[in-house]
């Protein structure tokens, strides 16, 4: 999106985020909403994986999404798979046109939803609506379809592992107002979704940014005032002068997490930390920011920089100690360390914090962390106020979304 159209949007959002809506006053609904099913929406298509013993149809071209792609939150992703060239010949009569609405109808995470940006295929656990754009615009289908995830649920078959067919997604009912009004409904959810995307953007090249910073200093050597630092023999090789090959628990200490068992969590702003990341609020703080957690059971090789106050959870491991470092400096070694090869579970994966203690480890003088921790560190702020930004941005949009498909609030024409 165009900068002065973000300014826009974010003049238009700042007018008590209502964006030329008008109240139902209690007098009824202001325009008609149609009931139909989903496939009356458009052309319904159920994606197929290619064959595994065919490697050449995947490649670096034509995406290929699956539900672990989508996140549920995200408007659009960017998958881990692609197909080839000559995938997309073998999968033709299954490709997704841009502004496609892909829907997860398998499993735990049954009715995450996403848009394509580009011509797409998906796997056999998304049914995905082709929009018939002469009736319905995509963006509403988009948000319409994230409202579903409980009926989608009721609708599944399947006793082990939910799940719904083409079929029985074809005719699930909705109700949709006239193509004029949901292009205005879209487009004021859109304003919303774009300085979502917009500071997501701004996010990942801020992390970027700094993962660059500590790249140049503590790998390639290339530190302020380097060119007058020779490099010294040491048991990781040549090293600069002045610093030192030491251990693991010398650069952070890690520590298992807190029981806290559902029933005993009271309301509040304290984040929950586990293996994964944030799993809920509590309203008392174990840990004092800046640290470093990672994933101890369930899941592990996520390592997480933490800002503010927080308790982990049993599930995770945290740094209740950096003796001979700043939190950034440890956050970025251990993210570089490759945690999931020290997987010591059967069943479970799991991450013994003695297995990782011993491992050498460099560490540069206190004075270059600190300017590390000063410079990066900044960035990662300006991550962080991004991402509270994106969580308000997330609620108001989540808020007025129900009520505007219901029609309670209706969307004034320009």
């Amino acid at each position: 999106m165009k900068v002065e159209n973000l300014q826009c949007a974010e003049a238009r959002l700042g007018q008590n985020n209502c964006l030329q809506l008008e109240e139902d006053a209690g007098c009824g609904m202001m325009y008609e909403l149609r009931t139909i099913h989903i496939g009356d929406l458009g052309r319904v298509l159920t994606g197929k994986t290619p064959p595994s013993v065919r490697p050449e149809l995947f490649g670096d071209d034509h995406p290929f999404l699956t539900p672990t792609d989508i996140d549920g939150a995200s408007r659009y992703i960017e998958p881990e798979r692609f197909l080839s060239p000559e995938g997309r010949n073998y999968q033709q009569r299954l490709m997704l046109p841009g502004r496609s609405v892909c829907v997860v109808c398998i499993g735990a995470t049954i009715g995450k939803v996403c848009m394509t940006g580009r011509p797409s295929f998906t796997n056999q656990q998304i049914n995905s609506v082709v929009v018939n754009e002469q009736e319905h615009d995509p963006f509403f289908v988009y948000h319409l379809m994230t409202t579903l995830r409980d009926e989608l649920k009721a609708n599944a078959g399947g006793s082990a592992t939910p799940i719904i067919n083409k079929t029985a997604f074809s005719e699930i009912k909705v109700r949709v107002p006239p193509l004029p009004v949901q292009r205005r409904i879209a487009g004021i959810l859109s304003t919303y979704d774009e300085l979502i995307e917009n500071s997501q953007r701004r996010i990942k090249i801020l992390e970027e940014m700094a993962r660059s910073v500590y790249r140049e200093w503590f790998v390639h050597f290339r530190f302020p005032g380097h060119e007058n630092v020779s490099l010294v023999s040491s048991s990781l090789g040549a090293i600069p002068q002045g610093w030192e090959a030491g251990r693991l628990d010398d650069v952070l200490v890690l520590q298992r997490g807190f029981d806290l068992p559902k029933a005993k969590r009271m309301e509040g702003t304290v984040p929950i930390y586990a293996a994964t990341g944030v799993t809920g609020f509590h309203c008392e703080a174990k840990v004092k920011a800046p640290c470093v957690v990672t994933g101890r059971s369930g899941t592990i090789g996520d390592v997480i920089y933490v800002q503010e106050d927080f308790w982990p959870l049993n599930t995770s491991l945290w740094a209740k100690g950096f003796p001979k470092s700043e939190p950034l400096y440890a956050y970025y070694v251990l993210s570089s360390v490759g945690l999931k090869q020290f997987n010591s579970g059967a069943a479970v994966p799991t991450l013994n914090r003695n297995d990782l203690h011993g491992l050498d480890v460099l560490i540069p003088p206190c004075v270059l962390q600190k300017r590390f921790q000063k410079i990066a560190g900044a960035m990662l702020l300006q991550t962080r106020n991004l991402e509270l930004q994106i969580q308000n941005l997330r609620r108001t949009r989540d808020l007025l979304l129900p009520r505007l498909l219901s029609g309670q609030v209706n969307p004034k024409e320009n």
